[in-house]
């Protein structure tokens, strides 16, 4: 009998042990198993410098969305963002990929514009500010060429 309780004991431990593996992995890997949901909304960048799928979406410092899909269509990068509902975009805002501190990971960041026409599910901004090479603007000011 006290065998069956120890193993029991065991089995139970190790449940417990594999969920928060579970939900760790998903909370770090800032997967969405449930509750995905909100709005696509799409911008073409012609040099994405290394934004990659998962990074974040900000207005104002605030997390709004996710990018949720990077794709080539005619020779520009298409973006793809997953926003949060009840997260409003004017038409006239401008997407630009910015870079946390001096060699951070990438993010896209959305400046609000004044219009009071809202942006809705799979509409493409328009006006977009590409990263910045770094590494070109570096060259430029060693060889002379600023």
């Amino acid at each position: 009998m006290k065998k069956d309780s120890v193993e029991i004991l065991v089995g139970v431990f190790v449940l417990v042990g594999l969920a928060a593996l579970a939900f760790l992995s998903i909370k770090l890997g800032k997967l969405e198993v449930i509750g995905n949901t909100g709005y696509d909304i799409q911008a073409e960048f012609s040099n994405i410098g290394g934004l990659k799928t998962g990074a974040e979406v900000e207005i104002a410092g605030v997390e709004v969305g996710r990018v949720t899909n990077i794709s080539l269509k005619d020779y520009q990068a298409l973006v793809r963002m997953r926003m949060k509902p009840g997260v409003k975009i004017s038409d006239d805002s401008v997407v630009s990929i910015k870079t946390k501190g001096l060699i951070g990971e990438k993010y896209v960041s959305i400046s609000p514009g004044g219009s009071s026409k809202m942006l809705v599910a799979g509409s493409t901004i328009q006006d977009t500010e590409s990263a910045i090479d770094f590494e070109s603007l570096i060259a430029n000011y060693i060889f002379g060429k600023v």
